[in-house]
């Protein structure tokens, strides 16, 4: 029998392939591999790492494997294996983690678990946390994925951003940015409105515009006495835009339909009117057009006393406006705008108006589906157009005939088709009044002649030729407004 000092230490290693995918590998029987060279092994474990990885590592990685292989100097130690490792957990392909597709091919669960075997590499290093810190710079987990499909920003609720404000509550999402409630944790936390741009570069210079807009209102506005929304500062985040302004209760579209679905209160009218007349007063000081307002961009307090103005995306200076027939939301269009006649501040003052019956009825004046179903609404209402208006207007070829006949277009309820229907004679069918009074519980003495201001007053704005509008400083010192 042999001394001790002439045993040399003999290493075994089993290894067991299965078949794999449809390739016809055969199974086989475990392997005892012996041998008394420890560099022979080593070499054998190579080739077979190799040739498992050639046939079985997908597409989207060649490029690396190929480059691997090519190198005749790899090293066996741990560095080396975080090589191959890193091939198969980091991908060429960039990918989606909001995504629910897939972009890289599948591999092999059991050659996975196999090769790991092989390298001898625990697998709490590939075990990867859900829980994210979206305040991390450097996080491998988001990098580049921020933004979901349509370029907003994803966000969740406890997320901190700009190191400062921790996310309390998702408020709603535009067209032009995402609005959340957050704490501010650098002023005793707290609360504060932070709208988040979406991230391109149309979104991203009408944000950096409409906080021009919010400094410029709230320079001229030092005691808060105009109604509009405070603006704080803003600040970039994962490459968007974000405007701090003051946290409020809720917009005016939800007063209605939790306390007025059959209208507020006159006292609670009254006040809302004048406050919303204040800030249009603001604006047009300041050659500023709102251009969107409606009940969802007006926000209250919690107490509800007290209203302000948001959202000033659309906004322009008087001076800048193009004709366009599809700028403020449809139902609160003014008809310069549909007909495409020059516009000033009279088409913030028709919206405000349209607002205003929203807020004393609880239901839309006019809803057409369409701009040329919004001409017929307010023809129902105030009759027909005059042809010197009509002639002014950049878009009448689209609503009116030579004869400055209405073209209503309406779809066929048997064909589906659209159909043009000339009306010559368009009278008024419909009494604001009666509008008014239906939507109304009983109402005293006091409250029906307040009811009739209210009439005169939605009347001498809901004017077709903007020039003959009731201007701003006439509304705040009409009767209706004035205790």
């Amino acid at each position: 029998m042999a001394t001790n000092e002439n045993i040399t230490v003999t290493k075994k290693k089993t290894t067991f392939i299965k078949k794999v995918d449809n390739e016809n590998i055969a199974n086989t029987s475990c392997d005892l591999i012996d041998s008394e060279n420890e560099d022979t092994i080593i070499e054998q474990n190579r080739k077979r790492r190799r040739e498992i990885l050639e046939k079985f590592v997908t597409s989207s990685h060649d490029d690396k494997c190929e480059s691997a292989k090519k190198d005749e100097n790899i090293d066996e130690s741990a560095s080396g294996n975080d090589k191959i490792v890193n091939q198969i957990r980091s991908p060429r392909i960039k990918r989606d983690m909001f995504s629910e597709d897939d972009d890289f091919a599948p591999i092999n669960v059991f050659f996975f678990f196999f090769f790991l075997y092989n390298l001898e590499l625990p697998l709490v290093n590939l075990y990867v946390s859900e829980h994210v810190t979206q305040d991390n710079e450097y996080n491998p987990q988001l990098i580049d994925n921020w933004d979901d499909s349509e370029e907003y920003y994803n966000m969740r609720v406890g997320d901190i951003i700009d190191s400062r404000y921790t996310i309390k509550r998702i408020l709603g999402q535009g067209v032009f940015a995402s609005v959340v409630r957050a704490h501010d944790n650098k002023n005793g936390k707290e609360d504060v409105a932070i709208k988040i741009i979406r991230n391109n570069d149309l979104t991203y210079k009408s944000g950096l515009k409409e906080s021009s807009f919010l400094k410029e209102i709230n320079d001229a506005d030092i005691n808060n006495r105009y109604h509009c929304v405070k603006f704080i500062r803003q600040f970039m985040h994962k490459g968007h835009l974000c405007l701090v302004l003051e946290s409020l209760h809720m917009d005016m579209r939800g007063v209605i339909k939790k306390y007025g679905k059959h209208g507020l209160d006159m006292k609670v009218l009254m006040s809302y009117s004048s406050q919303l007349m204040l800030a249009l007063r603001l604006l047009e000081k300041l050659g500023i057009i709102h251009a969107d307002i409606k009940p969802d961009n007006i926000l209250v307090n919690e107490k509800k006393n007290t209203l302000k103005l948001s959202d000033f995306g659309s906004a322009s200076k008087v001076e800048d406006n193009d004709a366009t027939p599809y700028l403020v939301s449809r139902f609160y269009r003014a008809p310069e705008i549909i007909l495409g006649i020059p516009y000033k501040h009279g088409v913030d003052i028709w919206s405000a108006a349209c607002t205003v019956f929203e807020m004393a009825t609880g239901k839309i004046l006019f809803t057409g589906s369409s701009n040329n179903e919004m001409l017929k609404c307010f023809m129902d209402y105030k009759g027909e157009f005059s042809a010197k208006l009509i002639r002014k207007g950049k878009f009448k070829n689209q609503h009116f005939n030579y004869n400055n006949n209405f073209l209503l277009n309406k779809k066929d309820e048997l064909t589906g088709r659209e159909r043009v229907i000339e009306i010559c004679n368009t009278h008024a069918t419909k009494n604001l009044y009666s509008a008014l009074k239906k939507s109304a519980n009983y109402l005293s003495s006091q409250d029906d002649r307040k009811l009739r201001q209210l009439k005169d007053f939605l009347e001498r704005i809901l004017v077709y030729d903007a020039h003959q509008r009731m201007s701003i400083l006439d509304c705040l010192k009409h009767p209706f407004i004035q205790k």
